[in-house]
């Protein structure tokens, strides 16, 4: 890749210059979703997820695209497929697809990743609109599909959407979450044209309001390599059917147990609270994350969470629709949220459909900034027939101000915010070893954007991955909070988010100027807590339940 620039910039506001490198690291292969030239069909708009995750240890992250399908038949040969990109650790990456045995064909959705076995390797489980693959790593490059010996094969065909690891009982295993779209055979349902939205929309691009709703999966890990639905028992299905599309897990209320949220298509938003004894209690309303400050249901898309104001609790932030801004609630403590989507400036988003989105602290300075992709709800290839849903696409780039406000910086942040594909997914990392956050986003009849900083803040950082002994291997539910230059931030190992998609499992603190982080405490999944003093920055520190630190490797 070269040495990167650092900014000439001296005097005024620091701006980052993103480019795409796709094309120059391999990333090559489109993801297709086919329509009809005719109709409109639902099933045409969605998936698009996509992961960054180290299938193979070697402490460089590799890409997963998950592809899609069409309503009419491929040529022998070129049916698309999943794509997993290994990084060849020069700035290219090497797509191993049929050497790992990731091949397969369907309507891919979205994708997470976690050891679910606790054998030190991250396993891979994809969504589909249809049936689910959950791919065991075998620890040798490649995968083995044991979605059937898991008992993840369902009796019926599901739209499924995004999906979460999780260790909801706190067992130190894996357990997993599937959020459900719309009804299976809403899918395929052709749409005509409504007389009174001539012009506009049709009827299912103005919502899904009225078609079959669906309600979320919880599945068990047995610990034997296998799953069990405890969705009933555990009161997931309590809630009226949704429209659901990405599961966040995180400790929302702080009381060291997982909690999840759901973004929800035009119904409202669901925040399952966990009881800590294996069962739920949906509090979305009550939370207030279920509607907008004017009581609203919006069409949600992805989530992410991130303590935006340093006030040690996680915020969250969710994509929506054309015509609504991006929904930010600010956390006020014991589990209760306020809308702050306008003091935050927020608010004036409103033009594109939005779906991936990730808080990245791409100038190091230790506040979470945000990026959010968009892209219009036909794809290129599918033909709109309603001009308002043809356009839009791309990325934009939010600069946290410290103060709990973000300003739009795109336009100032380099090539790579120019594209207008149409994104879907997003996941970040620092995929090169440069202490920057990369991004993926998966393009719809496009090939992937990955956007690089070419001209970092001249400022620290630090990369922290854990390994549970106790609590799960992959530590999936734990949390961190790094103290340096008297400024505390907390992130938690997280599966799942964004737009159906997987962002990088370490954990990137920004450090601004500090050189040495004062003070690094680790608070397991399960309760056991760890601290370490002064450790330094610019490199990645490995730190095991129970041990410590078992390896540091500067950058």
């Amino acid at each position: 890749m070269g040495r990167l620039k650092l900014s000439a910039d001296a005097v005024g506001p620091y701006f980052p210059h993103y480019v795409d490198l796709a094309a120059r690291a391999g990333l090559t292969s489109p993801t297709i979703i086919r329509g009809s030239d005719r109709k409109d069909f639902l099933l045409s708009t969605t998936g698009g997820g996509v992961a960054v995750f180290d299938y193979d240890n070697d402490e460089w992250p590799d890409v997963f695209i998950v592809n899609g399908w069409g309503l009419a038949d491929f040529p022998r040969g070129q049916e698309p497929t999943n794509h997993l990109y290994r990084n060849n650790r020069d700035g290219t990456f090497t797509d191993v697809t049929v050497k790992a045995g990731l091949v397969k064909h369907g309507w891919g959705q979205g994708v997470c990743a976690g050891d679910f076995d606790n054998d030190g390797f991250l396993d891979l489980f994809v969504t589909y609109y249809g049936q689910n693959a959950l791919y065991h790593n075998n620890g040798d490059g490649t995968f083995t599909d044991v979605t059937r010996a898991g008992g993840l094969l369902e009796r019926e065909d599901k739209w499924n959407a995004g999906a979460a690891f999780l260790d909801f009982d706190r067992d130190g295993r894996l357990d997993l979450f599937v959020s459900h779209y719309v009804g299976y055979k809403e899918g395929l349902t052709l749409y005509e044209s409504n007389a009174s939205l001539e012009g506009e929309q049709s009827p299912v691009l103005y919502g899904v309001a009225g078609l079959e709703g669906t309600r979320n999966t919880l599945y068990r890990n047995n610990g034997d390599g296998t799953f069990t639905d405890v969705s009933k028992a555990a009161g997931i299905l309590s809630p009226q059917p949704a429209y659901g599309f990405t599961p966040l897990v995180a400790d929302f209320d702080d009381d060291g147990w997982p909690d999840i949220y759901v973004a929800d298509d035009s119904t409202p938003s669901l925040l399952f609270r966990n009881n800590h004894d294996g069962t739920f209690t949906e509090t979305g309303l009550l939370a207030g994350v279920a509607f907008d400050l004017n009581g609203r249901p919006q069409a949600g898309m992805g989530v992410d969470t991130a303590d935006i104001d340093g006030d040690g609790l996680l915020d969250i932030v969710k994509t929506n629709f054309s015509d609504e801004a991006p929904t930010l609630y600010h956390n006020e403590g014991k589990g209760f949220f306020a809308d702050a989507t306008f003091p935050s400036g927020l608010g004036r988003v409103t033009e594109s459909v939005k779906w991936g989105a990730a808080f990245l602290d791409f100038d190091n300075d230790g506040w979470p900034d945000l990026i959010i992709a968009s892209g219009p709800i036909y794809p290129p290839g599918i033909s709109p027939r309603h001009p308002k849903t043809a356009h839009g696409g791309g990325a934009a780039l939010f600069r946290n101000t410290g103060d709990g406000r973000f300003r739009e910086i795109t336009a100032s942040a380099g090539p790579g915010f120019s594209s207008s594909a149409c994104g879907r997914g997003l996941a970040v990392g620092d995929l090169f070893h440069t202490g920057q956050v990369d991004v993926v986003i998966n393009n719809i009849n496009d090939c992937p954007t990955l956007l690089h900083n070419q001209s970092p803040a001249k400022n620290n950082w630090l990369l922290i991955k854990l390994l549970g002994t106790r609590a799960n291997r992959a530590a999936i539910g734990s949390r961190v909070i790094v103290e340096a230059e008297a400024r505390r931030q907390v992130q938690e190992v997280r599966s799942g988010g964004s737009f159906c998609s997987q962002s990088d499992l370490r954990l990137h603190f920004g450090l601004g100027k500090a050189s040495i982080a004062e003070r690094v405490q680790v608070q397991w999944l399960g309760g056991e807590k760890q601290v370490l003093s002064r450790i330094r920055a610019n490199r990645l520190v490995t730190i095991q339940e129970g041990k410590g630190i078992v390896a540091e490797q500067p950058w």
